[in-house]
C-alpha cells in the first residue's frame, strides 16, 4: 500500500520559512518522480516543484523559482521542500504526488501523478 505523508506546514510571516516534509512508503524514491503542488481557496491546483526519480533533475513553477528548492532524502524515502522568503499568496495546502518514472526529467506543471499525500496547511500572514 503506497503512503505519502506530508507534514511541516504551519503558519509563518511573509519573509520567513518552512521546510514541507513528504515521507513515502510502499514505494522507492529511485523509480518514482516526485511532485509537489498546492491549491489556494476557491482557485486550481497547481504545480510548484518537481524532482525525477534520478534526483537529478528539477523543476520549478515561475512563481517559486528562486525561493523554494526541493530534495530528497533516499535514506529516509522522503522529500522536501524549502520554502524560503515566504509571501502571502504562498497560501495554500500544499501535496506531495508520485508517479512511476524510472527515467527522464520532470515538469512542474505536470499533474499526471499516481500517488496523492493528504495535504497540509501553509498560511502566510502577519
Amino acid at each position: 500500500q503506497v503512503q505519502l505523508v506530508e507534514s511541516g506546514g504551519g503558519l509563518v510571516q511573509p519573509g520567513g520559512s518552512l521546510r514541507l516534509s513528504c515521507a513515502a512508503s510502499g514505494i522507492s524514491l529511485d523509480y518514482y518522480a516526485m511532485g509537489w503542488f498546492r491549491q489556494a481557496p476557491g482557485k486550481e491546483r497547481e504545480g510548484v516543484s518537481c524532482i525525477s526519480s534520478t534526483g537529478r533533475n528539477t523543476d520549478y513553477a515561475d512563481s517559486v523559482k528562486g525561493r523554494f528548492t526541493v530534495s530528497r532524502d533516499t535514506a529516509k524515502n522522503t522529500v522536501y521542500l524549502q520554502m524560503n522568503s515566504l509571501k502571502p499568496e504562498d497560501t495554500a495546502v500544499y501535496y506531495c504526488a508520485a508517479v512511476l518514472k524510472i527515467l527522464g526529467s520532470c515538469q512542474a506543471q505536470d499533474q499526471s501523478y499516481t500517488y496523492w499525500g493528504q495535504g497540509t496547511q501553509v498560511t502566510v500572514s502577519s
